[in-house]
């Protein structure tokens, strides 16, 4: 699974949406490791109001040309509900990314089943 971790330093998840990120860092994740693949900069037009449709489009677009799957990170916004129908959101409250795909491992194949559900997907929350 191409995962893209929403950062603004390469080492720690930020505690905006995860459409506000300076970059995303993608890594190539499966149930025995991960490995760092690209950062991509959020070259995402900002939103013109709350939930902007148009952003997640965006994000979503920059995303799926790299081949990424899920989302990573501590916060989404309310175009989680879009996002969803073409990558898997996932939650997490780590601090540092290594530790988050880490959880995210821990948890492959519940990760894998919502994934695998496409459009009818929900988000996959591991936070706890």
């Amino acid at each position: 699974m191409i995962i893209a971790c929403a950062t603004d330093d390469g080492t720690h998840f930020m505690d905006r949406h995860f459409g506000d990120a300076l970059y995303y860092d993608l890594y190539e994740l499966s149930a025995g490791g991960f490995h760092f693949l690209e950062r991509i900069d959020n070259t995402t037009e900002e939103e013109e109001g709350h939930a902007d449709p148009k952003k997640a489009r965006g994000i979503v677009n920059l995303l799926k040309e790299r081949g990424v799957e899920a989302g990573l990170t501590k916060v989404f916004g309310p175009n989680i509900k879009r996002i969803k129908k073409q990558i898997l959101p996932i939650l997490i409250s780590e601090e540092v990314i290594e530790a988050g795909l880490e959880k995210v491992m821990k948890n492959y194949d519940t990760a894998i089943g919502q994934l695998l559900l496409c459009e009818d997907r929900e988000h996959l929350d591991l936070r706890r």
